[in-house]
């Protein structure tokens, strides 16, 4: 196991990577930026677009907001990250 420096996050893997490919394709359905996101869950627009750049990875509770604002189901949005992660 790799040691990390306190502070810093490990880089998202390719499961991280595909989530933030599921949130970008939910806001394209609900017709919602990254910005309005970051409002309705309470983050900033910096903290939002890295991680729908998948540059960080989404929180538990990240996702769990999300979901609930955009009125997406939880399970489906990460069943669907995990399809598109194997078939890559």
């Amino acid at each position: 196991m790799a040691i990390m420096p306190a502070g810093k996050e490990p880089e998202p893997g390719a499961f991280a990577r595909a989530v933030a490919d599921e949130v970008r394709l939910a806001l394209t359905r609900h017709r919602k930026s990254g910005a309005q996101l970051a409002r309705l869950i309470d983050r900033s627009q910096s903290y939002m677009s890295k991680r729908l750049r998948g540059e960080a990875s989404f929180s538990a509770n990240d996702l769990e907001a999300i979901c609930k604002v955009l009125d997406e189901d939880l399970l489906r949005l990460l069943t669907s990250a995990v399809r598109a992660m194997r078939a890559h």
